[in-house]
């Protein structure tokens, strides 16, 4: 799995506002849908594209277009939809689909409650968001899924990553030959025993929309 953490000193500063425990939930949302739009411009370096020749009002010239079948962006629910308006401000052509994932606080492990995507992925570039990559399983789970529908290149873009997620989806995916990227704001210390990331920034969930 290639990783990619966004050095950049806007992303530093909006990061570092969403960790601060007195960012109130409407500044934490729109701070996530900016910090997220920088994220996408880098994740999408190696979208799939087409070349094409427009008309300008001097001469013709050479240009690319996003190939089809158009990106496919996928919110991990509930706090991956604080991250899809950022996402498709950058590929306003892009579909979107959702997985209900939610992490089982006794087992830490993923499991899938609801689904709203194409039956058949095959060909298609899926950009997977989700606020948070702490043990891994519920991201795992994700690609895995798409990659049965038959996903044949994923990114994912998290705000924050632990080293623990990361060892994690490499052990899960090392010789799966599929072309599988993560791109993070941050890679933080550690998990904490109750598998949430150390220094992180808290329930993302919570705090883009209150506790439910």
């Amino acid at each position: 799995m290639e990783t990619l953490v966004v050095d950049h000193p806007l992303v530093a500063h909006k990061l570092t506002a969403l960790r601060d425990a007195n960012t109130d939930s409407p500044t934490f949302r729109r701070l996530a849908d900016e910090l997220v739009t920088l994220l996408a411009y880098e994740a999408t370096r190696q979208v799939r594209v087409t070349k094409v020749t427009v008309q300008t009002p001097v001469a013709p010239a050479q240009g690319v277009r996003l190939a089809q079948p158009y990106p496919l962006v996928v919110p991990i629910l509930r706090a991956g939809l604080g991250m899809l308006d950022g996402m498709t401000r950058l590929l306003p052509t892009a579909e979107v689909g959702f997985l209900g994932m939610v992490r089982n606080e006794s087992t830490l492990k993923a499991e899938t409650y609801a689904t709203r995507l194409p039956d058949d992925l095959s060909g298609r570039q899926v950009y997977v968001v989700d606020p948070m990559l702490a043990t891994g399983g519920t991201l795992a789970a994700a690609i895995e899924f798409l990659f049965e529908r038959g996903a044949d290149d994923v990114t994912a873009l998290c705000l924050l990553a632990a080293p623990e997620g990361i060892a994690h989806l490499d052990k899960v995916f090392a010789g799966s030959g599929k072309p599988i990227r993560l791109v993070t704001a941050a890679l933080d210390e550690r998990l904490n025993e109750n598998g949430y990331i150390v220094p992180g920034l808290g329930d993302a969930g919570d705090r883009l929309y209150g506790v439910v």
